[in-house]
């Protein structure tokens, strides 16, 4: 049998393995594929192909793009796409911009809550990724505000904590088509965040063309309500890891890993 991990993230975006890492973990873990879906750029891709040229792993141009709708965060995963047009660059570069606002704001915000943390401090972490939260995390850790990560989600910068901030550039809709128009096949990541699952078919209207159903975050239960929603739907079934690196020590690369022969259905969808 055949292995891919959907879902990967380098040091281009939160992650922090380079592009060597990933291919030379991916091999070790017996994977066929991978797909590089970073937050909101497709930096690695072309170095990641480049280091997994003279090996058996297939590499899948990916992305996770940040978007929104009625102030809920929602994560929209591309496949296949081109990851050189120029459109989507343009886009891309508009919500990075957009990415180091928001630092600022929630940086704010921590300061109302007594947390003096320098934003620069979360800049030298991202260093030349796209800077996001876990950059934010891992600043609150280094300077002593809390002793993981994941705590710093849980009290201040998650979904529901005091100082996360919302607004993003691209809308649900926006973030969809931008990956049609670039050739690739919309998903949505990880639904069990979402607060109202009708959300997807009303994604579906817009063009979305699958749901990314086995996460580490997903119960059994999730697992079989989002299988039989995707097939209901017609859409697409997906799966990965979410792999972070050290970030994220108990999430592996291929913690998550899905049968080839839906690879195969998103390369035949890409087609059609």
């Amino acid at each position: 049998m055949k292995y891919a991990d959907l879902h990967v993230h380098t040091i281009e975006s939160d992650g922090t393995s380079s592009p060597a890492q990933l291919v030379k973990g991916a091999l070790e873990r017996g994977l066929s594929a991978i797909a590089i879906t970073d937050h909101d750029t497709v930096g690695a891709i072309a170095e990641v192909l480049k280091e997994a040229q003279e090996t058996t792993l297939e590499i899948i141009p990916g992305i996770e793009l940040t978007s929104q709708q009625d102030n809920q965060e929602i994560h929209i995963l591309g496949y296949f796409l081109d990851y050189t047009q120029q459109g989507l660059l343009d886009k891309l570069q508009l919500v990075q911009q957009n990415r180091v606002q928001r630092v600022y704001k929630i940086v704010e915000n921590l300061k109302g809550l007594g947390i003096e943390l320098n934003a620069q401090t979360v800049f030298d972490i991202s260093g030349r990724g796209t800077v996001g939260r876990m950059h934010i995390a891992r600043a609150l850790l280094l300077d002593g505000w809390v002793g993981s990560t994941s705590e710093a989600f849980r009290k201040y910068i998650g979904d529901d904590s005091p100082a996360y901030v919302c607004g993003f550039h691209l809308s649900v809709l926006e973030a969809i088509k931008l990956i049609s128009e670039a050739g690739g096949v919309a998903v949505l990541a990880h639904p069990y965040v979402l607060d109202n699952d009708e959300l997807i078919t009303e994604f579906v209207s817009y063009g979305l063309q699958g749901l990314e159903v086995y996460y580490p975050e997903h119960s059994q239960s999730q697992v079989n309500f989002y299988l039989d929603l995707a097939k209901n739907l017609g859409l697409l079934v997906t799966g990965g890891s979410d792999f972070h690196g050290s970030v994220k020590p108990n999430i592996k690369l291929g913690t998550i890993k899905i049968p080839f022969e839906l690879v195969e259905k998103l390369r035949l969808a890409k087609r059609l």
